[in-house]
């Protein structure tokens, strides 16, 4: 990769957290999940003052009731990560999806995240997608774009691992055959392969949204060979506070401001809670660093 940049211009960077910087997951036996009352607050004594939604179930189901929520501890959600099967001809996904493209219209949620989900728990295996399920899922992208239409929402595909968008040649794929935005991830995006800061270079044009991330690339290279599951990845310590690791944060945001982003850049570093696990610490000291660092590049 290529050396650090700094940022083209001037001016504040949009940044926001999301609970699973506090360990907070829908995967069944992630680790210990905090109370959300804890991670709201911290959340606004870090300095924060917006946030992704979360897993379901940690904030109110109720547009209207999150929204007040959020508001007691100065933030406002800015989008929501959703899995959701694309790619099997069997299921429909657009009830599901304009369920929550109207819900997230109601509670004034920007950007819905979209991941391409296997069907299965948590992130460790996949399938293997033939034709059919590629022409399936293209297809339910473009559905889903008409459809976000109607509810001013902004869409996007995030590539994650353990999903049926992770490799380099998956986010082609869909690049190439679909007009779908992107969550560019540069944490999931290095894991699977693909240099985050390159694809920058060549599709600025289609990022609408970005979780920023910081990894330990080797510990990356274990995951993508098949030596270490994801889960147990990060239950070591796959992610580093921004600038601490191995991703061209800086370049990444030069570049993305040199094309006129002015999205969000979410703070998301997932991290897994519990004995034995490298992040069993206070999760502020990693948003606190990783903030320092971002108000460095403005």
């Amino acid at each position: 990769m290529s050396g650090p940049e700094r940022p083209a211009g001037k001016g504040a960077i949009r940044t926001a957290g999301a609970p699973i910087s506090w360990g907070v997951c829908e995967v069944p036996g992630w680790g210990r999940q905090l109370d959300r009352s804890l991670v709201l607050a911290e959340m606004r004594d870090v300095g924060l003052t917006a946030t992704e939604l979360g897993p379901p179930g940690f904030l109110p189901p109720s547009p209207s009731r999150c929204r007040a929520l959020l508001g007691r501890y100065g933030l406002r959600a800015v989008g929501g990560f959703v899995p959701v099967v694309l790619h099997d001809p069997r299921y429909d996904p657009l009830p599901e999806v304009r369920a929550t493209m109207r819900a997230f219209q109601d509670g004034d949620v920007e950007v819905v995240v979209l991941a391409a989900a296997t069907g299965g728990e948590g992130y460790d295996a996949k399938p293997v997608l033939d034709a059919g399920g590629w022409k399936t899922l293209l297809n339910n992208l473009r559905l889903i774009l008409r459809d976000a239409r109607e509810f001013g929402r902004a869409v996007t595909l995030h590539p994650h691992v353990g999903t049926m968008v992770e490799t380099p040649q998956e986010v082609d794929r869909v690049l190439d055959g679909s007009t779908v935005p992107l969550c560019l991830d540069t944490g999931h995006l290095l894991i699977g392969g693909t240099d985050p800061g390159e694809l920058v270079r060549r599709a600025a044009g289609r990022v609408a949204h970005v979780h920023l991330k910081d990894v330990d690339a080797e510990t990356a290279g274990r995951v993508r060979e098949g030596g270490l599951t994801y889960t147990r990845a990060v239950r070591a310590g796959l992610y580093r506070p921004l600038g601490l690791g191995d991703v061209d944060v800086a370049g990444i945001v030069a570049r993305l401001t040199a094309a006129g982003y002015a999205g969000w850049y979410v703070l998301e570093q997932d991290v897994i809670l519990g004995p034995g696990a490298a992040s069993d610490e206070d999760p502020r000291w990693n948003v606190r660093e990783s903030l320092a660092y971002l108000e460095g590049l403005s």
